[in-house]
């Protein structure tokens, strides 16, 4: 059976968001949760996804991850390329744009190799946390399908994505 990992990004996800809603959703959708939401350290993260995964068959493995917790991600594949099922990557923020001023680090520079999964980059036309061409680079760089659901927002509560059922169904396609 397949275990979805929930990496939440900044701040972590607040009881509407759709993260929440997935991890509601089934006994084998686990949040990974961050000694720090606020000032994120990447080896911190890094290492969180990999202690929670540790002791699950990696081709069993499905990742969802939002905003920082995308670059999260990327570093984790960096350090860590292991074969897993796929990972849903949903708003990745660009964190090396000058407006991205919150307390973090070591999430930069963003990994731009390819993952060594299979993987969806959900992306917005109006992410102020990321340009739409940016989101598109980073779906190339990382060999991941790109999906643009239009204006969306940052793909949170406030751009009206809190129960989603478009993005659980987009697991299935890791099942194909």
């Amino acid at each position: 059976m397949t275990t979805y990992f929930i990496i939440p990004g900044l701040g972590n996800s607040d009881e509407g968001h759709w993260q929440t809603h997935f991890e509601n959703s089934g006994d084998n959708f686990i949040r990974i949760n961050q000694k720090s939401w606020d000032e994120p350290d990447c080896e911190d993260w890094i290492q969180n996804i990999e202690k929670a995964i540790s002791s699950y068959e990696p081709s069993d493995v499905v990742l969802i991850a939002h905003s920082l917790g995308c670059t999260a991600v990327a570093q984790w594949a960096k350090r860590y390329p292991k074969a897993i099922k796929g990972a849903l990557l949903v708003a990745p923020s660009d964190i090396e744009k000058p407006v991205y001023t919150f307390p973090m680090t070591g999430f930069t520079p963003i990994p731009l190799e390819k993952l060594p999964f299979k993987s969806i980059v959900v992306a917005s036309s109006n992410d102020v946390w990321v340009l739409e061409e940016r989101a598109k680079f980073f779906a190339d760089a990382w060999r991941s399908e790109y999906l643009n659901i239009g204006e969306a927002g940052h793909i949170n509560v406030a751009g009206g994505y809190g129960e989603w059922s478009a993005g659980l169904e987009l697991l299935n396609s890791f099942d194909a």
